[in-house]
């Protein structure tokens, strides 16, 4: 059984927007400006600032107006009530696992948050198993997070295969282990040098294909290169 490895936010499920929404939110009930917007979600930077550093920084702007537990809660929840599975992404991975592909989900995050967000949108049920950062103890692209993902079902990493959108976490972790790739580019270039996709997807759902469809026809991760 080969195994497809998939990122969650902002691959699987659009974690900026839900974010974006919490904040919105966040935003409206402490009557706060609605162009602070941008602000948050450039300090956000698509969840990549320690969440300490998102908490300061908001703490220091708002002082007094907000109460810390209104930027704690707005943190702690980080959008997990509003993610959703596209249909396409769903059918993508129906046909996965129709395919015999044991699929797992790979995520960096707090364990609770993350958990939330795979329960919340039945990921659940769909994919065979997952693996977060926060309970394994290493984030993407450590090549022992990906190990951790294989050992979750019980499949080698031979022949496994990456999906996702970050190029340095899931692409560069991917390719230090000599495995096949899609980068979900969501329209973005290509920047990096140093290495490259298998292949490029402009969305998720195209990616999951991608990768069936290459797997299938015999060819194998690592060097090979597609895409832009």
């Amino acid at each position: 059984m080969p195994l497809l490895m998939l990122d969650l936010d902002n691959t699987l499920i659009d974690r900026d927007a839900a974010f974006l929404a919490s904040a919105r939110a966040f935003l409206a009930e402490h009557g706060l400006p609605g162009s602070d917007l941008g602000w948050i979600a450039e300090l956000d930077a698509s969840g990549y600032t320690p969440e300490d550093r998102m908490a300061a920084a908001l703490a220091a702007r708002y002082g007094s107006s907000v109460p810390a537990r209104a930027v704690d809660a707005l943190l702690d929840n980080g959008g997990a009530d509003l993610v959703e599975v596209a249909a396409p992404t769903r059918r993508a991975l129906a046909r996965a696992r129709a395919d015999g592909w044991a699929c797992v989900i790979v995520t960096n995050g707090r364990t609770g948050q993350q958990e939330a967000k795979i329960r919340r949108t039945g990921l659940d049920r769909i994919v065979q198993g997952w693996v977060v950062s926060e309970a394994v103890g290493h984030k993407k692209p450590a090549p022992e997070i990906f190990r951790a993902a294989a050992e979750t079902v019980g499949q080698p990493l031979s022949g496994a295969w990456m999906v996702g959108d970050s190029a340095h976490a899931d692409i560069a972790g991917a390719h230090a282990l000599g495995l096949g790739s899609v980068w979900v580019s969501a329209g973005r270039p290509w920047a990096q040098d140093a290495y490259r996709p298998t292949l490029v997807a402009e969305d998720v759902a195209t990616a999951i294909g991608h990768a069936l469809d290459h797997a299938c026809g015999g060819a194998t991760g690592g060097g090979a290169t597609g895409g832009r």
